[in-house]
């Protein structure tokens, strides 16, 4: 699973400590120092990671996060940041992050969690089984990582990607909040349900004409959510 990784650090020791781990799973590795290095570095080759500082000079990394995404670039972006607050994390989420570390950290940790991005973005966009998932007039192309409502393309970010596919799979089914969590970040200790809220939210605005008034990803209060055909209640898996 090699797999070419940027890494946007400030502080030249960690940087380096975290190029040695990467390089010594077989990842090729670029180091860059700050934001708008790191923004010219992933839209000049084709990525499949970003570690990304949060404090950087020049651009800040929730701005090269945001921009990536505003660009539809498919990387997968792992924050780093010693900002420890759950605003701060549900931000960079938000902003189109797919894990959040907090540090001090272990970078054996941080290198399970690159295992764990990289096998689920290769997961998501790897399928060959050429099926689309189908709740009502909403479509999700596993294989294409493509999402459309009404015959028209929805831009997600790859978390919100994970977490509609999960529930496209199912429809119907209650997921609590833990078990969409476990979709998105699997053991991420750091990261609360709150989390999973943040991209229900996001995933509204995109897929429901009223946001508002959901009817298509409805809350179970007190439990989770779950996808329905907001004519009919029905769905299913077509080729």
């Amino acid at each position: 699973m090699c797999a070419n990784v940027i890494v946007a650090e400030d502080d030249a020791k960690q940087a380096e400590l975290v190029r040695r781990y990467l390089e010594r799973e077989g990842h090729t590795v670029t180091v860059v120092a700050d934001g708008l290095s790191a923004l010219e570095r992933a839209r000049q080759g084709a990525p499949d990671l970003l570690v990304l500082d949060v404090m950087m000079p020049r651009a800040d990394g929730l701005d090269v996060v945001r921009i990536l995404r505003a660009e539809e670039r498919e990387l997968a972006v792992l924050m780093l940041t010693a900002r420890a607050t759950e605003d701060d994390l549900l931000l960079g989420l938000d902003l189109g992050a797919d894990d959040y570390m907090t540090k001090p950290y272990s970078p054996r940790e941080l290198m399970a969690r690159v295992r764990t991005l990289l096998r689920r973005t290769r997961r998501d966009g790897g399928r060959e089984d050429g099926h689309v998932l189908r709740v009502g007039t909403l479509a999700v192309d596993p294989a294409r990582h493509e999402v459309a409502v009404d015959g028209v393309e929805v831009d997600c970010t790859p978390g919100e990607f994970r977490l509609l596919s999960a529930m496209a799979a199912e429809p119907e089914r209650v997921f609590t909040r833990e078990q969409l969590l476990a979709e998105l970040h699997g053991f991420d200790r750091y990261i609360s349900s709150r989390t999973v809220d943040v991209h229900i939210m996001n995933l509204r605005k995109k897929i429901e004409r009223a946001p508002r008034r959901p009817a298509r990803l409805l809350t179970v209060f007190g439990v989770g959510y779950k996808l329905m055909d907001p004519l009919k209640g029905t769905s299913r898996a077509s080729g």
